[in-house]
């Protein structure tokens, strides 16, 4: 770590628990970020912020003024632009150590299992079931912490799957793959700042995943209400008929 990082993260390196080898992890990591939406602008923010040396974006969207609201990463002038290419505009300003792999398409299960082969946290910020249960299998099979997190109105949930923990759910155990009606926030609508609160929640797993410091969200389901500005936890139990723990076994 040179002179510049040591002044850059000291704030990070004054806590006990993070300390110059704490940081020096974050340096070495490498997180996929899947969605550069609502949830995936406060998430790649920080991260960048926060000296993780490696983050893969991947999103096949791109920006209109519609996104502007509450997706804020990304900026008037980048409208039209695909949402990688204008996150990691913003994410080089930040931290321009940071290395930055784009991906603006959207993965099938083999291109995510080739791309997630050097990941240490996959990030699930999506807006969509059919995204959500193909990540929650990539993480399954490559044994990968998943970050989960979603928002919608006045709510949002936060969550961490990591198939490294033996018993431990996985997304498919909550939610059945039947093909639900999806709520979408250009449907149902979104109040901003609750995309901020759970995706900071979600770069804030992420951390400490990486450097292995306290106890994750492994196991347990956050839920805010914001209307309230009460979080309600729920604890989570693997399903003994999940079809993806029963392959992954």
């Amino acid at each position: 770590m040179n002179d510049d990082q040591l002044l850059r993260y000291s704030r990070h390196i004054l806590l006990p628990q993070v300390d110059i080898k704490g940081q020096q992890k974050l340096l070495d990591a490498h997180v996929m970020i899947v969605g550069l939406g609502g949830l995936g602008s406060p998430v790649a923010t920080y991260l960048a912020a926060a000296g993780v040396g490696r983050l893969t974006l991947v999103d096949d969207d791109h920006v209109e003024l519609s996104n502007l609201q509450r997706q804020i990463v990304h900026s008037e002038a980048q409208i039209g632009n695909s949402k990688v290419s204008s996150a990691a505009q913003r994410l080089k300003a930040i931290n321009a150590d940071v290395e930055l792999n784009l991906i603006d398409r959207r993965m099938d299960k083999a291109g995510l299992l080739d791309a997630t082969q050097t990941v240490d946290v996959l990030v699930d910020c999506s807006d969509n079931f059919a995204t959500r249960f193909l990540l929650n299998e990539v993480s399954k099979q490559q044994r990968l912490p998943l970050v989960s997190g979603a928002a919608i109105r006045f709510e949002g949930q936060v969550t961490v799957y990591d198939p490294r923990q033996p018993g431990m759910p996985c997304y498919r155990c909550l939610y059945q793959d039947k093909g639900e009606l999806e709520e979408t926030c250009s449907e149902s609508g979104i109040l901003a700042p609750i995309l901020s609160i759970i995706g900071g929640v979600q770069a804030v797993e992420t951390v400490k995943l990486l450097m292995g410091l306290g106890e994750s969200l492994a196991g347990r389901l956050l839920i805010l209400d914001a209307l309230s500005m009460s979080w309600r936890e729920i604890k989570m139990k693997q399903d003994p008929t999940c079809p993806v723990c029963q392959k992954a076994e």
